[in-house]
Formats: structure tokens, sequence, C-alpha cells
């Protein structure tokens, strides 16, 4: 009984040691900072949005695909 009340005793001292080891333990780095959010643009010919840099532009008018293009 009493070895069975001193490894109580020092597994109780073990977890108090490792918690207080990870409280102190450096947090993580935050997340890498968020590009700003992009311009959206509407395509001329069936108005889905899109991002601006993915659209094609002509005659001052945005398109989603080639297909939308005005025929020339």
């Amino acid at each position: 009984m009493k070895y069975l009340l001193v490894l109580a005793v020092v597994l109780v001292v073990y977890a108090l040691v490792r918690s207080k080891q990870r409280s102190i333990a450096p947090r993580a780095r935050p997340p890498a900072s968020v590009p700003p959010p992009e311009e959206m643009v509407r395509c001329a010919r069936c108005g889905v949005h899109l991002p601006h840099s993915a659209a094609l532009h002509a005659e001052g008018r945005s398109y989603c695909c080639s297909a939308h293009l005005p025929c020339r």
C-alpha cells in the first residue's frame, strides 16, 4: 500500500511538471497574412462573376471565357 501511495504522488508531480512545461512552450506562429480580396467583374454576356485577373477583356467589357467574346 505504501508503494502505491508513493507511485500516485510521483505521477501527480510528473503530470504537474508536464503541464507547466506545455504552458511555457512558445505559441505557434499565426498564419501568414491573407492577401487582400481581388476585384470581381461580371461577364457582359452571361452575368457570372469572376476575379478581374481571370476575366478576358475586350471593347471595355469583361468576359468569362473566349466563347463569350464578341465576334469581330
